[in-house]
């Protein structure tokens, strides 16, 4: 029978194999919640991993590490029992919830031009820095997908959502037309910080299996900009980073969230080679796209969350039935996963109920 990395390397090479694969994101708060219904915990009273508790064929092997200027910078601007506004190494304030997990609330961003960009920040990112990284962690983190035979990625956001979370979306779409010359800057110095550090990565823990670019590209029925926004200040860079990883033998996997059906022939055209999360709540259809791209990509994710957020077991057998069917009669090389990541609104009985009807209509 084959390994866990041998499944997905067939699967992300569009190979023959045995089955499909199976991968998930599921929140901390998730987790925890079902510690209170029989899911594991750890001797320290923890969460179990998912990719240990349910089998899960890739893991994340590598420490997600600091790559805003000011390293290490988080100052609390404003608390509440339910909440703290935190600054960030970018000047960025962002509002948390102190009890749950989510996306945190914009608040303030400091750096609004190209001057304080040069100022404050640009010369923070224009050569390698080792501390960033928690090599022992990370070390550990490929070790053990090693000795458990999973699919061993690394991986990190990129220019673009980089440029969201350190000027803001305003910020960012204001520039994009009024000083398109800044957005190649910033990308310019990005771009190359990213390199360099993936280089010690590379050198300094090992190479891993593939690699993951997390950049959420669109939100409901469409894309942040246009096409010719993205091909123009954007797009250069995907195709160098992906060339760049490529040189290493190593298949990049894009996640990007929302609406993206219609730039997925450019994401062919730079590389990619698979596409997660297909988000089904966005306006995504997994299916027409892998009856449009099967032979040139693989395809993680597409379950609509809602699905196993309903409760309905009827509705979720006949949907993950559905969808595992079709990526079949399509031809595509599938990774099961949902459409995002897993709610606390999931229960662990239905999730697990789930993976049974998955794995029933697993098999090629």
């Amino acid at each position: 029978m084959a390994t866990s990395k041998q499944i997905i390397d067939c699967l992300i090479k569009r190979k023959p194999t045995e089955r499909m694969g199976l991968f998930e994101l599921i929140w901390a708060d998730t987790q925890r919640k079902w510690a209170e219904s029989g899911y594991p915990k750890d001797s320290e009273g923890n969460p179990v991993s998912p990719c240990d508790h349910f089998g899960f064929d890739m893991d994340f092997a590598c420490d997600w590490w600091d790559v805003l200027p000011l390293k290490g910078h988080l100052e609390l601007v404003e608390e509440s029992d339910e909440w703290e506004i935190k600054r960030n190494g970018a000047g960025a304030a962002l509002k948390y919830w102190k009890q749950k997990s989510g996306t945190p609330e914009h608040i303030d961003f400091r750096m609004t031009s190209r001057q304080i960009w040069d100022r404050d920040y640009r010369s923070h990112l224009l050569k390698l820095d080792p501390s960033r990284i928690n090599l022992e962690y990370s070390k550990k983190q490929i070790q053990k997908c090693r000795q458990q035979g999973r699919w061993a990625f690394y991986g990190h956001m990129f220019v673009f959502e980089s440029l969201r979370q350190s000027m803001g979306d305003i910020c960012l779409y204001e520039s994009v037309l009024l000083d398109p010359d800044w957005i190649h800057d910033y990308n310019r110095v990005y771009t190359d910080f990213f390199k360099m550090h993936y280089r010690y990565l590379f050198e300094n823990i090992g190479i891993p299996d593939g690699i993951w670019m997390y950049e959420d590209l669109g939100y409901k029925g469409t894309t942040f900009c246009s096409q010719q926004i993205y091909d123009t200040l954007f797009f250069p860079y995907y195709k160098e980073m992906i060339d760049f990883f490529h040189g290493y033998g190593l298949p990049v996997v894009l996640h990007s969230c929302g609406f993206i059906e219609e730039l997925v022939p450019r994401f062919i055209e730079l590389g990619f080679d698979a596409l997660n999360p297909m988000e089904n709540k966005a306006g995504c259809d997994p299916l027409r796209l892998a009856k449009a791209y099967a032979d040139k990509l693989t395809f993680i994710g597409g379950l609509n969350v809602s699905i196993l957020e309903s409760g309905d077991r009827q509705f979720i057998r006949d949907q993950v039935t559905a969808l595992a069917k079709g990526m079949k009669d399509a031809g595509a090389s599938y990774i099961f996963a949902s459409d995002h990541s897993i709610s606390t609104s999931v229960t662990y009985d239905d999730y697990k109920y789930a993976l049974e009807i998955f794995r029933e209509n697993s098999s090629y």
